[in-house]
C-alpha cells in the first residue's frame, strides 16, 4: 500500500513538471512587448508673461503664479528692478515659503550681507512664516519705484509658476521651486500703485532679478523682448529666453527689429547712447555737454523725461515743425500742449513731427516717437507731447517713458550686450496682437 502511494506521489509531480514546462516553452516562445522609449521632455525655449496697462496710473501689471497651493498675483513691471518684491503681509498661504538665514548660499546670491533685526513691536517668529520678521534673516532693500521711497525686507524663496513656449508653440507651465524674492512691508507697495498690485516684478540686471532666475534655472538666453499694449485693459507681453515673437495671423516680428549697443547703468538698469536729437530731420541744438547722451529705458516713468535743457530746445523746434497749429496752456505734468481740433489723424495717431533718437555715428539707427508715442490726449480738447521737463538734476538726462515703447517690440539681448526695436508696429498691428492665447493656469 505503502509503495502504492509513493507511485501516485511520483507521477503527479512528474505530470505537473510536464506541465510547468510546457507553459514556460509555450511563454519563451510568445515575442515579449518592447518597453516603449520614454516621451522626449520638450524644454522650453522661452517664457512668457502677459502684460496690462493700468488706465488710472498709465503703469503696466503683470499677472505671476506663486506660492503652493498657486495663486495668480498682480505684480507691477519694473523694468529697472533688482527683484521680485512681494506684499507677504496681505493673506500670504503657502506650504512652500522659507527665509534663508543670514550668510545663508541663498543671500550670497543676492548679494545682502546684512542680517535682519526685528523690534520689540514687531511681531517676529523663529519658524519662517510670510508677513512676520524674522531673526537672522536677509535683510534686503525694497524700492517703490514709483515714489523712489524704500524700506528693509527680508529674502524669502517660494514656487514660482509661468507659462513656457517650445518655438511658437505654447508650453505647459513651468515651476522654479526655490524662486528667491524680496517681501517687502505693504506701505511701501501702496503708494502711486496700481490698486490691489501684490508687489513689484524687477526685470533689471542683478542675480535675482526674475529674467536671471529664470534664465538659470531653465538654461535659456539672458534676453528678455517685450511689447506694451496703448489700450487700457488689452494684453501687451514679455518673453524670456530666444525668439520668434509671433504676431497674429503668423508673423515672427523679430525680423522687424533694428539693434543699437546695450549698456548696463550702476543700479542694473538697461541703458543706450544717444548720438543727438532730430525732429523731422532737424538737429534738436543742444549745448556741448548733452550733445550725447545715455538714455535709460523705465516703465514706470509714464512718459519720456528729458533734462531741462533738452526739453526746452526739442520743444522749442516741435513748436517750429508743427506750423499753423499754435500751443495753448499747458496740462500738467506736460510742457506743450495744442488744441486737439487743429490736429489731424492717421492709422498712426495724431499727424505731429516724428521725433528720432539717433543712436549711431552713421545716423542710420533711429529710435523714431511719432504718432500716438508722441502726443497724448490730456484733457478733453487738449493734446500734449508727451515728454515732460525733468529739471536740472534728473537721475539720467533722457529716460524714454513707458508711453514711448508701447506698440513697439523692444528686445534686451544681454547675449550680445544690443537693444532691439520696431518702432511703431501700428502700420501694420499692435501689441494686442501678439499669438500669447496659451495656458495660463498650473
Amino acid at each position: 500500500m505503502a509503495s502504492f502511494l509513493q507511485f501516485l506521489l511520483l507521477f503527479s509531480l512528474s505530470f505537473h513538471l510536464i506541465f510547468v514546462s510546457a507553459d514556460d516553452e509555450s511563454s519563451a516562445a510568445q515575442p515579449r512587448p518592447r518597453p516603449r522609449p520614454p516621451k522626449p521632455i520638450l524644454r522650453p525655449t522661452n517664457l512668457f508673461l502677459k502684460v496690462q496697462k493700468d488706465g488710472a496710473t498709465g503703469l503696466h501689471v503683470t499677472q505671476i503664479f506663486k506660492r503652493t497651493p498657486p495663486v495668480q498675483l498682480p505684480f507691477v513691471l519694473d523694468l529697472n528692478g533688482q527683484f521680485l518684491s512681494v506684499n507677504c503681509e496681505n493673506k500670504y498661504l503657502s506650504s512652500t515659503f522659507n527665509a534663508p538665514v543670514c550668510h545663508s548660499a541663498q543671500c550670497s546670491r543676492a548679494n545682502t550681507h546684512s542680517c535682519r533685526t526685528c523690534s520689540p513691536r514687531t511681531p517676529r517668529l523663529p519658524m519662517a512664516r510670510p508677513g512676520y520678521c524674522h531673526v537672522n534673516a536677509c535683510a534686503v532693500t525694497a524700492v517703490n519705484p514709483v515714489t523712489q521711497q524704500s524700506a528693509i525686507g527680508e529674502l524669502a524663496e517660494d514656487v514660482l509658476s509661468i507659462p513656457s513656449a517650445v518655438g511658437s508653440r505654447p508650453g505647459p507651465m513651468v515651476t522654479v521651486p526655490q524662486f528667491l524674492f524680496a517681501c517687502a512691508p505693504s506701505t511701501l507697495l501702496q503708494r502711486g500703485l496700481p490698486q490691489n498690485v501684490q508687489g513689484i516684478a524687477g526685470m533689471g540686471h542683478s542675480r535675482i532679478s526674475l529674467p536671471s532666475q529664470l534664465a538659470s534655472h531653465f538654461g535659456i538666453p539672458p534676453k528678455i523682448a517685450f511689447c506694451l499694449a496703448s489700450g487700457s485693459g488689452q494684453n501687451g507681453v514679455i518673453f524670456f529666453g530666444e525668439g520668434t515673437y509671433m504676431m497674429l495671423p503668423g508673423t515672427d516680428m523679430s525680423r522687424q527689429l533694428m539693434y543699437a549697443p546695450l549698456f548696463i547703468g550702476q543700479q542694473g538698469e538697461y541703458m543706450m547712447n544717444v548720438q543727438s536729437i532730430q525732429i523731422n530731420n532737424v538737429v534738436v541744438p543742444l549745448p556741448p555737454r548733452l550733445r550725447s547722451n545715455q538714455a535709460t529705458l523705465s516703465t514706470t516713468t509714464p512718459y519720456t523725461m528729458l533734462h531741462q535743457s533738452i526739453f526746452t530746445a526739442l520743444t522749442r523746434l516741435f513748436i517750429r515743425q508743427l506750423p499753423g497749429v499754435p500751443p495753448v496752456t499747458a496740462v500738467a505734468p506736460f510742457g506743450l500742449c495744442f488744441n486737439a481740433n487743429n490736429i489731424s489723424y492717421s492709422k498712426m495717431g495724431p499727424q505731429v513731427p516724428s521725433i528720432e533718437l539717433v543712436l549711431d555715428n552713421q545716423q542710420k539707427i533711429r529710435w523714431t516717437i511719432s504718432g500716438q508715442n508722441a502726443i497724448v490726449q490730456a484733457r478733453p480738447g487738449v493734446m500734449c507731447l508727451a515728454m515732460v521737463n525733468g529739471g536740472m538734476n534728473p537721475r539720467a538726462p533722457i529716460v524714454i517713458g513707458a508711453h514711448q515703447m508701447e506698440d513697439n517690440l523692444v528686445q534686451l539681448d544681454l547675449v550680445n550686450s544690443r537693444i532691439g526695436f520696431s518702432n511703431s508696429l501700428l502700420q501694420r498691428t499692435n501689441c494686442a496682437n501678439f499669438n500669447n492665447n496659451m495656458t495660463t493656469t498650473p
